[in-house]
């Protein structure tokens, strides 16, 4: 929710584009074909929302997430991802 996106100061946030978890892929090619075309899909979705709500390009985002994305928790806020960086307790 905005204005309630925080991080601590030692966090690190990472951006990137989905993945398949686990070894090798295995099946009949047309099943690869649509697990492949299923993921490029969400890949298109979750770029959309991180343009949306960071208020960055989504040429950005595409490039950013391309490959791991790591960022300490100012470069997460100067980003869009976080709202604010909490320092000390309340």
């Amino acid at each position: 929710a905005p204005g309630k996106r925080y991080a601590l100061p030692g966090s690190r946030i990472l951006i990137h584009q989905p993945h398949i978890m686990g070894g090798g892929i295995s099946g009949q090619a047309t099943d690869i074909d649509i697990h492949a075309r299923e993921i490029l899909r969400m890949r298109e979705i979750i770029n959309q929302i991180l343009a949306k709500h960071t208020g960055q390009k989504l040429d950005k985002i595409e490039k950013d997430v391309e490959r791991d994305f790591i960022m300490n928790a100012t470069q997460s806020k100067e980003y869009g991802l976080v709202d604010d960086i909490i320092y000390k307790h309340k």
